[in-house]
């Protein structure tokens, strides 16, 4: 087993911004592993919110790769790896070469149910009133959007997205941009403006100002989920929980944690890093009966694969084979 490591700059479709900031261009890492005639391959997204970076995570790779002796094994990987983008894009990698050596699709491999094409949010990225409004006007006809805020100015935001789309359901994600006060103040109004789901309101570590208070809306851990570990300390504090593949380390991790959450009674989300189709694909698989997607990374580039996951609106189908799985 020989495995490469690609760095790819993906650009994106003018700007996106969050409340941490503003991207022009995606910086992924691929993963490619090949031999005995088969190959496999993942990507991942480096993230500087937690610590990671683009040649961090390449080292990485490799270091495990020798710790595997060279051999592919991603049960022995769950343990030479944390959980974050290394561990994803070699393990997805390590899917698609292990079901390619078999003659197998992803899916049989990982014991699953055929994927069926899943609706994916689209992403409203952070701006002014009149900006995210004139956005919401022009994707009014999906089912789903997603509306990036970021503290002042944020109810005036959801009420012109609100006003643009009226019949589109609405999951806003702060970011960590808000504070308890703000989240009481703002709460009783959303469910009036269409929303059904606030995405990591406070920052992460300070969840404990979620306990006792009430949740009109449900609310959703972002930032303060990675991985099964995690979710004991949320039970209580949240009511769903957003999957990451590049928070999980990777689809091994992200399906169990998808079965482990709804055991404990969590509604389950399936999100992205913005990334291509090479990074949506396995998350279309997780993506299978969760409450919530949002894998639209992809209508949000000005470039991807060739082929790359077919979009119709915010329908969303599985990956070909020549695309990954």
């Amino acid at each position: 087993m020989k495995v490469e490591t690609t760095v790819r700059a993906w650009p994106v479709q003018g700007e996106f911004a969050i409340s941490r900031g503003s991207r022009t261009e995606a910086v992924v890492v691929e993963v490619r592993i090949y031999g005995e005639g088969a190959q496999g391959r993942g990507e991942c997204v480096p993230y500087a919110r937690y610590g990671e970076s683009v040649e961090g995570v390449c080292a990485a790779v490799h270091q495990a790769v020798r710790g595997m002796g060279g051999r592919p094994d991603r049960q022995l990987l769950q343990t030479l790896l944390p959980a974050g983008a290394a561990r994803n894009g070699l393990d997805c990698a390590l899917w698609e070469y292990e079901a390619a050596l078999r003659g197998e699709r992803v899916w049989q491999l990982a014991g699953c149910m055929r994927p069926v094409p899943v609706h994916t949010a689209y992403t409203l990225s952070l701006g002014t009133p009149l900006a995210m409004g004139a956005a919401a006007r022009e994707n009014a006809h999906r089912p789903l959007l997603k509306v990036k805020l970021g503290g002042a100015g944020d109810m005036e935001r959801i009420r012109a997205v609100h006003e643009n789309a009226p019949e589109a359901r609405l999951i806003i994600d702060a970011n960590e941009a808000w504070t308890v006060q703000q989240y009481v103040q703002r709460a009783p109004q959303l469910a009036c403006l269409g929303v059904a789901l606030v995405e990591q309101p406070l920052p992460a570590g300070a969840d404990a100002g979620l306990a006792g208070l009430d949740r009109p809306v449900p609310v959703c851990a972002d930032e303060s989920c990675h991985d099964r570990a995690t979710l004991p300390r949320l039970a209580g504090l949240y009511d769903a929980v957003n999957i990451k593949l590049d928070k999980t380390g990777g689809l091994t991790e992200a399906l169990a944690m998808r079965d482990e959450a709804v055991r404990m009674g969590f509604r389950v989300m399936v999100g992205c890093m913005l990334g291509s189709s090479l990074a949506m694909a396995p998350a279309h698989l997780v993506a299978q009966g969760a409450d919530f997607a949002d894998i639209d990374g992809p209508l949000l580039l000005a470039a991807d694969h060739d082929p790359a996951l077919c979009y119709e609106g915010s329908l969303v189908y599985p990956p070909e084979p020549a695309l990954w799985g």
